[in-house]
């Protein structure tokens, strides 16, 4: 046997029962204590422990409630029956300290020959409160491999299973918070707030954790400042002086109670209200300040909070606390007190009159008449994540005790001994835990060792007394998908100073449409100056964006409309005029058809060759027609057709001239005798002369449409607020060779038409076509040279011969076209 000898005396205050298995707690019953000031001239004294909380009180009797309803349960843990060794830590790390090496090791006066063998005697225990304390607890029982499992310790830190691989809690951690708090702030549109935190693990982490998620949501900190407790009052009074200075009036305050109670005291002495509070779940349920001074700063203020279920029998069991069943326990002992302000007197003279000013306690006070945190279970979801822990801990050993022999977890697949089970074996099983409440709630850890994140959304309200309280008005579920993890009732919430209108908390106001965010220079992305959007911009709320490219803005700029579309169309007077012209064009063509064609035998008619004339009229009305594909939308085939189709008609066209130009040519300008060649250039001659000419022509635009044909095409090069519907040449060296081809027959036709310009004007047809000239590449203009030349070829070639035929008949004799009969004008 190993002998060891403790060191000191271990003097803390307590609540205990002896068990089969003895469950370990600590809780911060006293939210203070006294600093001591050591010279280590003599032996240091023990910690004294001040201000004595209420809430912390009721957790210690939820933990004693717990354990008792357990025994009591047949079906968990029979014929076991569970302890509790139960310590106030005073909110101390070093004390808490203490208490987790006096769980390892034991605890007692100090004994000669203690056995230091086998396992510690509290093999789990629940707590601590604050994260600063769990830290401190479970470095010192990591080691030792003691789970503990946490009712109110949320520092995002405690996640690192390296560093504390036997923690575990009832309770989110904070990044499951400020998740909620950034989603709460972007919810009601405030971008622009100040910060406050508790100067220690639980502040810092914490804050750190949320502006991190804010700033991913376009959220801006105007203020950051941190305090402790021991801070002076100076530093206090500074950051109450900046939130009362700030352009912001939303504070978020992730702190502790005992520091938001300190800081709440500076804003009371300054008189500041108006601000828009939202806090974490460590004070947005509790008092930290008196509810007459609540109702008025602390009305409107919003955060989450963990949700409260109601443990069936703990109001009861809180009521039944009195004094007689636990004698000599100082903690009862004092809590009476404090409540009833009362004194236990002892019959000592001097302490009679110490305590002079205060009634005696006399054990009859009814503990159904105080109203504080004790008795008041009401909003509070703390007791029953103290009652989760114990319950957890219970369903471990329960498991681990159930265990059937040869299929155990551990090596070799035995089981953990009974009766000498080591804390490490608990882990196993409380890792694994899985069970249903009486409240319903599914209870079990992630491979954190963290619950799933529920909060209730809290909103501090005045009731119909003006006392302020707090009433649940939404709750975010971390287990819900992103758009469904924030439910909140907007209607039920009362804002600063008992406003119903959601408060503002911008840097910048929103720009106006059409314009957009600049940036300031040295200051946060949420201060910004505007200016106008650039053309062809419109502005969505508060940045600019480009219309597509098929959209333009509207007047307003503050959204984007389809694009106007323009092309000829029919029912436009442009297009109509054009039409019109067409139509004319090709009823005149056909009239004077008609005409050549009754008049068929006059000398007129057979001096310019019928034939040719026939044919000549026919490629001028397809010219005609050919102008209107020009107009109306663009379609394939539109746009295929009404290029090629005039190309080859008015190559028709030009070929016909140009042939009769040659036969006038040959037919005066033959001047040897017996020159026979207008003879050899006969009407068959002449026939597969324009067929050659123009299949020149048709194969041009057969290339063209099969390597690269026409198509329509939006352009919105020409304007930038209008769509020109048009048809794109496709390929440009095909257009090119099309029009070259024009051009030769129109230049040969040129030539031979100033060779032929002093031959009788009856016969000099080919002076005419000299008027064309080429079309642009807008369509109406393209139509109008079409029309045009259409024209021009019409009236130069055939209205003078009409002329002729319909009113000066007289002239239709073959002296007077060969220009031998003076004309009398």
């Amino acid at each position: 046997m190993i002998h060891c000898r403790l060191q000191g005396k271990f003097n803390l205050s307590e609540i205990s029962k002896d068990g089969d298995i003895v469950l370990g707690g600590i809780f911060d019953v006293h939210v203070d204590h006294f600093e001591q000031m050591n010279t280590f001239h003599t032996s240091p004294e023990e910690t004294k422990c001040k201000s004595f909380d209420f809430r912390a009180f009721r957790f210690v009797n939820t933990m004693v409630f717990a354990t008792e309803e357990i025994n009591q349960n047949p079906a968990l843990l029979p014929d076991i029956t569970l302890g509790y060794k139960i310590y106030d830590a005073c909110g101390s790390s070093n004390i808490a300290t203490k208490v987790a090496l006096s769980f390892v090791n034991g605890q007692g006066a100090t004994e000669d020959d203690h056995n230091c063998e086998g396992p510690p005697n509290v093999p789990a225990l629940v707590g601590g409160d604050g994260s600063s304390v769990s830290i401190a607890v479970a470095r010192s029982i990591g080691p030792f491999k003691i789970p503990m499992v946490s009712y109110f310790s949320t520092c995002v830190c405690l996640n690192d299973r390296n560093e504390y691989p036997t923690f575990y809690r009832t309770i989110p951690s904070d990044y499951h918070q400020s998740k909620a708090l950034a989603q709460i702030i972007k919810k009601f549109g405030w971008t622009w707030i100040g910060t406050i935190r508790s100067n220690n693990d639980y502040g810092n982490f914490g804050m750190q954790a949320f502006v991190d998620i804010a700033q991913e949501l376009g959220i801006c900190i105007a203020f950051s400042e941190s305090f402790s407790r021991t801070d002076s009052h100076e530093k206090i009074r500074n950051i109450v002086n900046i939130i009362k200075l700030s352009t912001t009036k939303v504070v978020v305050a992730f702190a502790a109670p005992r520091e938001i109670q300190l800081l709440l005291k500076e804003v009371i002495r300054q008189n500041l209200t108006g601000i828009q509070w939202v806090g974490t779940e460590a004070w947005i349920t509790a008092q930290p300040i008196a509810p007459n001074e609540s109702a008025r700063f602390l009305i409107g203020a919003i955060g989450p909070a963990i949700p409260s279920a109601e443990v069936k029998g703990l109001q009861e069991f809180l009521l039944k606390i009195h004094p007689s069943k636990f004698p000599g326990n100082s903690l009862v002992k004092e809590f009476w007190e404090t409540a009833f302000q009362c004194r236990f007197w002892s019959g000592n003279t001097s302490q009679t009159n110490t305590t002079s000013t205060l009634q005696q306690c006399t054990g009859k006070e009814d503990v159904t008449e105080i109203h504080n945190g004790y008795s008041d279970v009401t909003m509070d979801g703390i007791s029953y994540n103290v009652y989760k822990a114990v319950y957890a801990l219970a369903h471990a050993l329960h498991n681990l005790l159930l265990c059937e022999r040869g299929k155990g977890p551990f090596m070799n697949n035995t089981c953990a001994h009974t009766s000498n089970f080591q804390p490490w074996q608990i882990l196993h099983y409380l890792q694994s835990v899985n069970f249903t409440s009486k409240s319903g709630d599914r209870i079990y850890f992630d491979e954190n060792g963290d619950p799933v994140a529920k909060y209730d959304l809290i909103n501090w309200q005045k009731n119909l007394k003006g006392v302020a309280e707090t009433r649940v008005i939404g709750f975010y579920d971390g287990s819900a998908s992103p758009s469904r993890e924030l439910t909140v009732n907007e209607e039920a919430i009362v804002w600063s100073n008992g406003q119903t209108e959601i408060p503002r908390a911008v840097c910048s106001e929103s720009c106006i449409p059409g314009t957009r965010k600049v940036a300031r220079k040295g200051q946060p992305v949420c201060c910004f100056d505007c200016t106008e959007c650039a053309e062809g911009e419109i502005s969505n709320i508060t940045d600019c964006i480009k219309c597509p490219e098929q959209y333009w803005p509207n007047q307003q700029r503050d959204r984007c409309l389809p694009k106007e579309i323009e092309f000829l169309s029919f029912t436009e007077m442009l297009g109509g005029v054009l039409l019109t012209l067409a139509l004319v064009g090709v009823s005149t063509t056909i009239s004077i058809a008609i005409v050549f064609f009754t008049h068929r035998d006059t000398p007129i008619v057979k001096a310019n060759n019928s034939e040719l004339s026939y044919l000549l009229l026919f490629a001028l009305t397809l010219c005609f027609l050919c102008s209107v594909t020009f107009i109306g939308e663009p379609s394939v085939w539109a746009c295929m057709l009404c290029h090629t189709a005039f190309a080859i008609a008015f190559v028709l066209c030009i070929s016909c001239i140009l042939i009769k130009t040659i036969l006038v040519i040959l037919a005066f300008k033959a001047t040897l005798p017996n020159n026979n060649m207008a003879k050899l250039f006969g009407p068959a001659q002449q026939r597969w002369s324009v067929l050659l000419l123009t299949s020149v022509q048709c194969l041009i635009c057969t290339l063209w449409l099969t390597i690269s044909h026409p198509f329509p095409m939006r352009n919105t090069e020409y304007y930038r607020e209008i769509i020109i519907l048009e048809c794109d040449l496709g390929s440009v060296s095909a257009f090119y060779s099309m029009a070259g081809y024009i051009a030769f027959l129109a230049g040969v036709s040129f030539v031979l038409a100033f060779l032929a310009r002093k031959l009788p004007d009856n016969f000099n047809e080919a002076q005419c076509i000299t008027f064309y000239s080429p079309g642009k590449y807008t369509v109406a203009v393209e139509v109008f040279a079409i029309l045009a030349s259409s024209f021009g070829l019409l009236f130069c070639i055939f209205v003078p011969k009409c002329y002729i035929i319909l009113i000066k008949p007289e002239m239709n004799t073959k002296k007077h076209l060969m220009g031998k009969v003076p004309v009398n004008k």
